[in-house]
This record gives C-alpha cells, sequence and structure tokens, in this order.
C-alpha cells in the first residue's frame, strides 16, 4: 500500500522564566499496565486495559491512567493514591471506548463494575509508584491524512445534523468516506525513557471518537487499543502505550462500519476497519517516537490547576463545576487537560495559538481530575448550528464554555512561563529631550569641498 506523504514536527526546546513554583530535578517515571476487563456474560472481541504513567521530580507526583472506558471519573481514586502514594493529582484519560465492558449507569451492577475498574486503577498508581526508574521526556508530533470526520454536517437549512441521519444527498453514517471537516490531523507523541534510552512509555495523543465498532455488542478496546499494542508490539513489548483521547466531540471515525440493532441481531460485526484504523495511527505515531531522544539531565515540571463555574444553557438552574490543569515540562511541552467532549474546532484554535508559544502542544480530553463531567462542550458556532452534543439535550452547558475553558488553559500557561504578573507592573513616563541637536562637525565642509 502506498503511503501518502506526511509531515513531521519536531521541535527544540524554547526557553522561558520558569514559575517560582515549579520543580526542577531529576525525573524519575513508573509504568504499569492491568487488565480491567471483568468477568460478564457480555461477549469478548479483545480485552480493555489501563495503562498508567508516574512522573515524579523531588518528590512531587503526577500520575496518568489511560483506560479502555467510554467516561470514567473516580474521587476514591484520587483519594487513595493521595493517601497511599502521595500522588499531588490522578489524570483519569478515558479513550471514550463504545464498547466497554458496561457504560456509565446506575444501580448495583454498575456500582461493583466501577468499584473493580476503581481498584485496578489504583493498583496500576501503585505499581507503577513501586518501580520508578530514572528517567528523561521528550516530544513530539506528526500530520497525516485524516482518520477521523466532523460527523455534524451542515444541511440545506443551515443547520448541522449528524452524520447518520441521511438525507437526499447525503446517506447516513458516512459510508462514501468523505473527509468532512477541520478536525485534528496530528497525532501527538510523549515518549520517557529509562538513562539508558530506552524508551519505556509512550503516550499517543490524537482526536477521533473510539466507536468504530459501536454497538457490536461485545466487549473490545476499539482502534485506540489496536493502535496502543500495535505501538507496543514496535518497540518488542517493552513499552507501555497510553492513548489519550483530545477535542474529538464532533469527530467519527472514517471507518465507522454498520452497527447491530440489538445484542440479538444475527448480523456480524466486521472488526477489520477497526484494525486498519490502528494500524493506521499505530504507524505514525511509531514513526514519530523512533525519531525523539532527550538528553537533558533535568526535567521542569510545573502545573496550574482552575475551577470554572458554569450554567446550563437551556436550564438555567443547572451549575456545574469544570476542573482543568495545565502542565508544562521543560518548558517545550504544555499539556491542557480537562473533562469533557469538546468540539475540534476548539482544540484546533488553542493548538495554533499555542504553537506560536511552544514546540509541542498537547490537549488531554475527556480526562477527569476532580470537579463534574460536563459532558458535550461545542464551540459558539457549533451550538448555533446545532445537531448532537450542540443543542439536542436540555442539559447542555452554556454557550461559550468551551472557548472559556481554552482561554484559561492559556491564561495559566503564561502565568507558568512567568509572564504574567500578579501584581500590577511597571508604570510612570520619564519624558525625554523634545529635540535632540546634533552638532555638525567643523572638517565636514572641508571634505565636502575636496571631493568636488
Amino acid at each position: 500500500m502506498k503511503l501518502l506523504a506526511a509531515s513531521l514536527i519536531v521541535c527544540s526546546l524554547v526557553h522561558f522564566p520558569n514559575n517560582a513554583d515549579g520543580v526542577t530535578g531529576k525525573l524519575l517515571a513508573g509504568t504499569a499496565k492491568l487488565s480491567i476487563t471483568p468477568v460478564t456474560d457480555e461477549p469478548l472481541h479483545d480485552p480493555v486495559f489501563a495503562r498508567s504513567l508516574v512522573l515524579e521530580i523531588k518528590g512531587e507526583r503526577l500520575a496518568f491512567v489511560a483506560v479502555d472506558l467510554a467516561v470514567f471519573t473516580s474521587d476514591n481514586v484520587e483519594k487513595i493514591c493521595k493517601e497511599q502514594y502521595g500522588v499531588a493529582k490522578v489524570f483519569l484519560c478515558a479513550s471514550h471506548n463504545h464498547t466497554a465492558p458496561s457504560k456509565p449507569g446506575k444501580g448495583p451492577e454498575y456500582s461493583n463494575l466501577k468499584a473493580f475498574y476503581e481498584k485496578q486503577v489504583i493498583q496500576a498508581v501503585g505499581t507503577a509508584v513501586s518501580n520508578m526508574f530514572p528517567a528523561r521526556i521528550s516530544a513530539g508530533r506528526r500530520s497525516f491524512p485524516q482518520l477521523g470526520f466532523k460527523r455534524l454536517i451542515i444541511r440545506e437549512d443551515g443547520h448541522a445534523r449528524e452524520s447518520w441521519m441521511g438525507d437526499d444527498h447525503y446517506a447516513p453514517i458516512n459510508p462514501e468516506r468523505i473527509p468532512f471537516g477541520p478536525v485534528d490531523q496530528e497525532v501527538g507523541v510523549i515518549r520517557v525513557d529509562d538513562t539508558n534510552g530506552q524508551p519505556r512509555v509512550i503516550i499517543m495523543n490524537y482526536a477521533c471518537h473510539a466507536d468504530v465498532v459501536c454497538l457490536s455488542y461485545a466487549i473490545s478496546a476499539d482502534f485506540p487499543g489496536v493502535a496502543a499494542r500495535k505501538v507496543e508490539e514496535a518497540f518488542g513489548n517493552g513499552v507501555n502505550c497510553l492513548f489519550v483521547n483530545g477535542a474529538a466531540g464532533n469527530v467519527a471515525p472514517l471507518f465507522t462500519v454498520p452497527r447491530k440493532t440489538s445484542p440479538n441481531d444475527p448480523f456480524v460485526t466486521d472488526y477489520t476497519p477497526m484494525e486498519r484504523m490502528g494500524e493506521l495511527l499505530a504507524f505514525e505515531t511509531v514513526k514519530v517516537a523512533k525519531s525523539l531522544a532527550s538528553k537533558s539531565e533535568e526535567t521542569t515540571l510545573n502545573h496550574q490547576d482552575a475551577a470554572l463555574e458554569f450554567t446550563g444553557r437551556f436550564d438555567k438552574t443547572r451549575h456545574l463545576d469544570v476542573r482543568l490543569t495545565t502542565i508544562l515540562i521543560n518548558d517545550d511541552i504544555v499539556i491542557a487537560a480537562n473533562p469533557g467532549e469538546l468540539f475540534a474546532e476548539l482544540g484546533l484554535d488553542w493548538k495554533a495559538k499555542m504553537q506560536a508559544e511552544v514546540a509541542n502542544p498537547f490537549y488531554f480530553g475527556y480526562t477527569w481530575n476532580e470537579g463534574q463531567w460536563p459532558g458535550y462542550v461545542p464551540s459558539i458556532k457549533g451550538a448555533a448550528l446545532g445537531g448532537f452534543g450542540a443543542d439536542q439535550d436540555r442539559g447542555m452547558i452554556e454557550v461559550g464554555a468551551g472557548e472559556a475553558i481554552f482561554n484559561k488553559h492559556l491564561e495559566n500557561y503564561f502565568t507558568l512561563t512567568g509572564l504574567m504578573r500578579d501584581k500590577p507592573g511597571p508604570s510612570g513616563f520619564q519624558r525625554g529631550p523634545r529635540w535632540y541637536v546634533v552638532p555638525v562637525p567643523e572638517n565636514i565642509e572641508n571634505k565636502e569641498n575636496s571631493v568636488k
């Protein structure tokens, strides 16, 4: 198969003044991979996992746990990991997989399942902490032909409808593979090595709904599971690969397959497109990862938290507490992390702004650390165009929340660099001379005459 050309971006360090609250020193890292596939009556196509990465500098610990689940929040995980493992913050990064063992819900069945997930995630963090190693970190990103499309398609009346709603012009589910956009065509890669230069952890950051085989009624990690497995295999299974989704609220995979109508539907799901999409993403990820290397003996790690309060768009009595964290590593990696399903154009706009400031911006969507899950968060224009995730739910968050979230990430970044003052800057004005008089040297007239 002939591969289309792609652009590789691996930027050098850009130095800024550090915030006094940052931590600089020798980096330690730890990782673990545990199955979160429960014993269940549901058919199993492929297992689901929790993969962890713990970063530590001078006792300051941050943990990231990538889980093959649709949504995952847990105050219990945060509390226990702080108490038992001294982790300052735990970021739970859901792949937004639509074929997880069970979607979040209510009742004893889900409560038992969530307790199992929590136990495994806590163990993944604890195992990582108990196996810390001296580490170095590097990052890069790569653009390549898109694997997803914008699933809210503008129709004749000017409003957007979901891709699965066909009309006289468009067939449902986009079987023509029309690459509606714009969507984020970059995969971002963070590589963590030991001091021998051997890769131990790779974070793969890509924005697309994980629902190639949605409604297959069988457990699967979908294309992120395939991609993570293929990356790990490419490095001889000596690494853990964490998939972290991005701004994918209105992005569906071009590889979407027909879906069953019920668990008893005899239709057989075709998993080949899921495998192919995972392979393509892994191919690009490995290419970036193999180009990276860090020789820095010390690492700087800093983060800024924020809590934003929003009301509902239609239900003004609804109040949402949305927490976000902006992380700056070595002045060349910035991570914006927050929960919810933010629309693609919001992430693209933030990355465009950040690329003028820092080499490697990453947006970690579907990533929870305290606060509430806001659900879908459209852009202002997306809210106006409408469609699924934009205006169909009475519980929608207020218009402009997405822009406010990314503006706060931008403000946080400039705070972390030390450029954003918390007190008024220098003031005053010193007037200079109104006229500057420059006397003509006495010998200049003689020189001019001699030239003539």
